[in-house]
């Protein structure tokens, strides 16, 4: 493997793992009856349309049939990509929830 496909490969694999990490996000807001798009919103309201998170939506499954998400999985998922802003709108959402 040269040099070029190495680049290329490592980019997919985080592309990969990037889309991964949205369908966990997307899949623990449906767990807890969250909008996952308002959530999202509320980390970063002055983004558009993220297209990665429609399609991570509409992949989900209804709470019923998924299996759990653990909140300490989740928030280390997003801190892993660095979504702090998220992170913390998500960690607001779960203290509602203990309430």
């Amino acid at each position: 493997m040269n040099k070029k496909e190495l680049e290329e490969q490592i980019i997919h694999n985080f592309q990969n793992d990037e889309k991964m990490m949205i369908l966990i996000f997307a899949q623990w807001c449906v767990n807890h009856d969250l909008n996952p798009e308002e959530v999202y919103l509320r980390a970063y309201p002055n983004q558009s349309t993220n297209y990665a998170l429609q399609d991570a939506i509409s992949l989900t499954v209804p709470k019923e049939e998924a299996g759990e998400i653990a909140n300490e999985t989740l928030l280390g998922v997003l801190s892993l990509f660095g979504n702090d802003d998220l992170a913390m709108v998500v960690s607001e959402e779960m203290k509602k929830l203990h309430k």
